[in-house]
């Protein structure tokens, strides 16, 4: 599959819940699975369906080479635990919140710092159609909100903006100040 890369319009529009589970979605997410694991500058660790041209509510998650792949079909986040504004540029340390380094298949060699939960209660079904509920925290967290906010319609490049933080091209594997 082919990662789709912004101005895209698919990755600015809500996805579309997924109707049915059958051999179709398991062939996407079989793909996705294949894309995801071929990426290796940057490596990927998760891949949402509209990141692939697909309007549907379904991420994969992968937040280390040995983990095994979560598929996410209809997430829904049922609570986050809050931060403390990350447009403050001191955030008391003991919040478990601090601004991480990310980036997206989707926008390459972009990178920006975003705070955000270090815990998150997702309700997903897997491709089996078993309904989990699940807390994650730390990086799995961070991949979850991520992915979510594409599923939204929104890319990583405008969390770093609303909390008005730098992004950074990255040149010849330096991270560089983008100038805006």
């Amino acid at each position: 599959m082919k990662i789709v890369q912004v101005p895209h319009s698919v990755l600015s529009d809500k996805v579309k819940p997924v109707e049915k589970i059958d051999r179709k979605l398991e062939t996407i997410v079989r793909n996705m699975v294949t894309t995801l694991e071929s990426e290796k500058d940057p490596e990927g660790v998760g891949l949402a369906a509209n990141q692939v041209g697909l309007s549907l509510a379904l991420f994969i998650m992968k937040p280390s080479k040995k983990a095994a792949v979560t598929v996410c079909i209809n997430p829904e986040i049922l609570s986050i635990e809050k931060i403390p504004d990350p447009t403050k540029k001191k955030l008391p340390h003991k919040t478990g919140s601090r601004a991480r380094l990310e980036g997206c298949l989707s926008i390459p060699r972009l990178w920006g710092y975003i705070h955000r939960s270090p815990k998150v209660h997702l309700r997903y079904t897997d491709l089996t159609g078993k309904m989990h509920e699940r807390a994650f925290t730390g990086f799995e967290a961070v991949i979850v909100q991520h992915e979510m906010d594409h599923l939204e319609g929104i890319v990583f490049t405008q969390r770093v903006l609303e909390q008005k933080r730098k992004l950074y091209k990255e040149i010849d594997g330096e991270l560089e100040p983008l100038k805006i």
